[in-house]
């Protein structure tokens, strides 16, 4: 048996339950994983609350960090003892002391990345390399615009497009993340309550840039349509804010033939190869300490409630882990 959080009905962080679990032996193809470091992610109250519809009752969570127990037939690439990292897309479960899944989603971690951190980059770190390499190839001197620049996501995001040579400016929604996200790749930094349009406009000389990296949604869809340059790309790659609204195709036109794109990580990761070439590139980043990953938040897993109040409220600042 093992512990893990499980939910019967979507709602408010009170519905998540600290339960204990059958744990099975895995299946061909399948491995089973005992967690040392389980990453929190915004998707995660996305899935509790119903915005992402799911069957009931569900576990949570899809990235962790571990050891492997054991493996099913013709699994190769693992075996028992290994330390691994996943992030699992369409399968939930890694909010838990063990569980067995797709093995295909497993890669080893190098002894340089601790555990804590393995859990932390799987979801995040690969997000902000599929932004940054396969939505828009950002380029040496483009300007960009990044929210929730001092979150998981930006924080990695923000130092790897400044690696890339791009001129970062990053919105946040306080003079602490500001700071925080100045210390992490960006040029500058604007608050949310800031005339953002305006302000990007007048920091690359009226131009507008090429790409904007929006995880806010609903809220600032119509905002990040106005700071792109002509025939620029708003990638909208979350929700914090809600859904965004039906839009007529028109308000892509009148903005000077914009592109707007919705990718999710699972796209990028479909192949196994596709899989090792960006975990190769994010952990190759993270050893030569190109790129900082900051853990700022740990909890119990069984006050996984209270780490989603934190992270819904804005109280976090870069990863959140969840200790088994």
């Amino acid at each position: 048996m093992a512990r893990a959080i499980q939910f019967d009905r979507f709602g408010g962080p009170e519905v998540l339950q600290y339960r204990e679990v059958q744990v099975p032996d895995p299946g061909p193809g399948q491995a089973r994983v005992k967690h040392t470091a389980v990453g929190l992610n915004f998707i995660d109250v996305y899935h509790r609350t119903g915005l992402y519809p799911l069957p009931l009752p569900s576990g949570l969570g899809s990235e962790a960090a571990g050891v492997v127990v054991a493996v099913g037939a013709g699994v190769d690439h693992v075996q028992a003892g290994d330390r691994v990292a996943y992030n699992s897309p369409g399968s939930l479960g890694a909010y838990s002391q063990e569980r067995v899944l797709d093995a295909r989603w497993l890669v080893k971690l190098p002894s340089a990345i601790d555990d804590r951190t393995g859990a932390a980059i799987m979801l995040k770190g690969l997000t902000a390399w599929y932004l940054l390499k396969g939505s828009f190839a950002v380029a040496r001197g483009d300007w960009i615009l990044l929210y929730a620049a001092a979150g998981g996501v930006g924080l990695i995001a923000a130092q790897w497009a400044r690696h890339l040579g791009a001129r970062v400016i990053g919105v946040v929604s306080t003079e602490q993340k500001r700071a925080l996200a100045l210390e992490n790749g960006c040029e500058h930094v604007l608050l949310a309550g800031d005339d953002i349009r305006a302000r990007v406009r007048e920091l690359t000389g009226g131009k507008g840039v090429p790409v904007v990296y929006d995880s806010v949604g609903r809220d600032t869809f119509f905002q990040s349509l106005d700071c792109l340059r002509p025939h620029g790309l708003l990638v909208s790659f979350g929700n914090s804010s809600g859904k965004v609204a039906p839009f007529e195709l028109q308000e892509l036109t009148k903005r000077g033939s914009l592109y707007v794109t919705r990718p999710t990580l699972g796209d990028f990761i479909r192949a196994r190869i596709d899989l090792e070439a960006g975990t190769r590139d994010l952990f190759g980043l993270i050893e030569r300490g190109t790129i900082k990953i900051a853990v700022n938040q740990t909890y119990p897993l069984a006050d996984a409630a209270s780490a989603h109040r934190d992270l819904e409220a804005r109280r976090t600042t870069g990863a959140t882990v969840l200790l088994p």
